[in-house]
């Protein structure tokens, strides 16, 4: 089975540190619906699909897959550069270069990327 904050992470803080739990859980799903709606020059965009392929892809870097997401979104919404920018961040923190970063996303902005 599958490990999610929701059925596991959740229930497992509030047992061990209540006052904590419900904190956390705050901070959580506002970071899980951070967004400006905007993509490089578009407004008003839902950026969850893009968000959440790049959130799976950051899994299977790790060697975390799920049975139910479908892969080839990865392969649809993430160019080549992006990967290697993910997986150097990931894997190899400090080979990461500006070359690397300026690589991916050329119209997009900073704030965006990050």
């Amino acid at each position: 089975q599958d490990y999610t904050w929701e059925d596991h992470g959740y229930s497992l803080i509030n047992r061990l540190y209540p006052e904590v739990g419900q904190l956390l859980d705050e901070k959580f799903q506002v970071v899980c619906s951070l967004t400006y709606h905007t993509m490089a020059t578009l407004r008003g965009v839902d950026t969850s699909v893009l968000r959440r392929a790049i959130w799976n892809y950051v899994h299977c870097v790790f060697g975390i897959r799920y049975d139910d997401y479908d892969y080839g979104e990865v392969n649809q919404l993430l160019e080549r550069s992006l990967k290697i920018y993910i997986k150097t961040v990931a894997c190899y923190p400090e080979k990461t270069t500006r070359r690397v970063y300026t690589q991916f996303w050329r119209h997009f902005k900073h704030l965006e990327k990050v």
